[in-house]
């Protein structure tokens, strides 16, 4: 295998799996499954988050840790959860914009990255038939996959649903890109 053929194995597997995702994510539901709307008072709750954060964008935890230096911070805590709610927010003042160029561009740079790393580990092992080498590097989609949404899901909430799609849509990205590399770098007779 010539360090060519990799690197256009790794460049078109990348754009694959960029054009996966975005389909998932675009055209197909499995982009919004697991999040919800606020519908009911939606004006007042955007009202508040706006007098409340302002300008400053980020992700914010509620109800407020406090101080975990404190000996009955974690106490406190769980006091504040009888009573209140509590979630993660992902905070935009005013004037955001969706689907940015500059998200595009990120976005596949990021899945090019993957697929590059994806093909690299798949070019180091002995795996030489096309079905071993599509496995392996799905299989590290699933340990990507599993590398932060499970944890997600078990510490922040995230919906069981929402992360069973969004493993999905990693893992299927990582067959596609598997699949084009393996192809691509197929071993000539």
């Amino acid at each position: 295998m010539t360090t060519t053929r990799i690197s256009a194995a790794a460049l078109v597997a990348g754009i694959a799996m960029y054009f996966w995702m975005s389909l998932a994510h675009v055209v197909l539901p499995l982009g919004r499954i697991g999040i919800s709307e606020i519908n009911t008072n939606e004006a007042a709750v955007l009202s508040t988050m706006r007098t409340s954060l302002g300008a400053k964008p980020g992700m914010y935890h509620f109800p407020s840790f406090g101080d975990f230096s404190k000996p009955d911070s974690m106490k406190m805590y769980d006091a504040k959860l009888v009573d209140s709610p509590s979630g993660l927010l992902i905070y935009n003042p005013p004037g955001a914009h969706s689907l940015t160029p500059r998200q595009l561009i990120c976005e596949f740079l990021v899945e090019l990255l993957e697929a590059a790393l994806a093909v690299y580990l798949m070019t180091l092992t002995r795996i030489t038939s096309l079905t071993g080498r599509i496995g392996f590097v799905t299989l590290v989609g699933l340990l990507a996959s599993l590398a932060t949404n499970v944890s997600y899901w078990n510490w922040y909430g995230f919906p069981a649903s929402y992360t069973l799609a969004y493993m999905s849509t990693q893992i299927v990205g990582f067959l596609v890109a598997g699949t084009v590399a393996s192809l691509i770098l197929r071993n000539r007779t």
